[in-house]
């Protein structure tokens, strides 16, 4: 009787080497190049916004409320936010978002979102909310619309 035994480990082997090889070209960012050490020390996200991607008041118009925003802001909100966030005056981890849009311009909780590192290192308001909260807000990855339609839901609370 005759086995393949040889021919099958070779074509394995070959398999497998060309699986590893592909693994190393996939252009995905591995956790090391996903950070990088700044000039201020301390590690921070390699793709962390800069001052020129802040949302300024001229990148948001508040007219009518859209009821097609507020749609799906509230279901980002029940997505992304609820866990930390209320929809009425109290703290959760986070400050309760009733009322928030009376103590905060639109930019600033947009950027609160998009931008939560520059803020908390450039904004003493946002520093204060972090030492009443204690809790740095994660990175949600939401996009700006994302953030333009969770400002839509803030106005109907």
């Amino acid at each position: 009787m005759r086995t393949h035994t040889g021919n099958t480990s070779l074509i394995g082997l070959a398999i497998m080497l060309l699986t590893l090889g592909a693994c190393g070209g996939s252009g995905e960012p591995t956790t090391a190049d996903k950070y990088k050490v700044p000039s201020g020390g301390g590690m921070e996200p390699a793709n962390s916004p800069s001052k020129a991607a802040m949302i300024s008041e001229a990148d948001i118009t508040l007219g009518e409320v859209d009821k097609a925003l507020v749609e799906k802001g509230k279901s980002t909100y029940d997505v992304k936010c609820q866990a930390c966030h209320s929809i009425g005056e109290n703290r959760v981890v986070g400050p309760g978002w009733k009322g928030m849009l009376t103590r905060r311009k639109p930019e600033w909780v947009m950027n609160m979102i998009l931008n939560t590192e520059a803020m908390l290192s450039t904004d003493a308001e946002a520093q204060k909310q972090l030492e009443q909260c204690l809790v740095r807000m994660p990175n949600q990855n939401l996009s700006k619309d994302d953030a333009r339609n969770v400002v839509e839901f803030m106005r109907t609370l």
